[in-house]
């Protein structure tokens, strides 16, 4: 119980060390270069404290499920050499993970606003949730093919560098052709893909991996699976953009 304690005032000591350049620059700000006083600063202040045990409890739960989580899972799979069961899981996590992102919520919402506003879809209920759900299913899926391609590189001992030219050789070829709407639609998805809880487990099964399997240093193996699931978004949208 003591360990556990102390490991917590060490995670609060770091959210507060990491939360405390944001609450700097905004004082300062508000302070010597607006000039005002800060809006009922009571309730910023409890705000600042939420943020602060929310962010520290986050990263608490990190090390306690999501990290053992996802390296234990992968390593049983390797382990029992079910790698229809691997890809499955691989696929999946991207996928599920993604397609509830709030931020991807909110970027394919706009995107379907502005979209019936330019008059490339009718400007109704069932087609703006149409094309903002569609929208988000291509960009999940191309989260969990992006997860497939990482776990093949993995197993297969792909150079990640080359993978990673290769890809934006595709998202460069597809800029030049695809639709000038979808384009920054396009890269903004890329950005908006990996949240709070994919970024944990997919590096969580991309080091589990790599640690299960003879002859993979998890450093060098383990990572960049982010990577990939920032960039082939990117491509898949502007598919997206040119079939729709």
């Amino acid at each position: 119980m003591g360990k556990q304690i102390h490991g917590l005032f060490l995670i609060l000591k770091g959210a507060a060390r990491d939360l405390f350049p944001v609450v700097l620059v905004i004082g300062v700000f508000q302070t010597l270069v607006l000039r005002q006083p800060f809006p009922d600063l009571g309730a910023i202040v409890m705000g600042l404290v939420l943020v602060l045990l929310g962010l520290a409890l986050f990263m608490r739960g990190l090390e306690m499920g999501l990290f053992p989580l996802g390296e234990s899972m992968a390593q049983a799979f390797a382990r029992r050499g079910s790698m229809v069961f691997l890809f499955l899981f691989s696929f999946f996590l991207g996928f599920g993970t993604t397609i509830a992102e709030p931020a991807l919520i909110a970027i394919a919402d706009e995107a379907a606003k502005i979209m019936a506003d330019a008059g490339h879809i009718d400007n109704n209920e069932d087609k703006l949730e149409s094309y903002a759900f569609w929208l988000r299913a291509t960009v999940a899926v191309a989260v969990g093919a992006a997860l497939l391609v990482g776990v093949l590189r993995i197993i297969l001992g792909w150079s990640l560098p080359k993978l990673m030219v290769i890809g934006y050789l595709g998202v460069m070829g597809l800029t030049a052709i695809a639709p000038e709407e979808i384009i920054g639609i396009a890269y903004d998805s890329g950005g908006v893909t990996t949240s709070t809880i994919t970024v944990p487990l997919v590096t969580a099964l991309g080091v589990g991996l790599a640690s299960s399997i003879r002859g993979r240093n998890p450093l060098v193996d383990g990572f960049g699976l982010i990577a990939l699931a920032s960039l082939t978004p990117m491509m898949f949208v502007m598919i997206f953009g040119l079939l729709v």
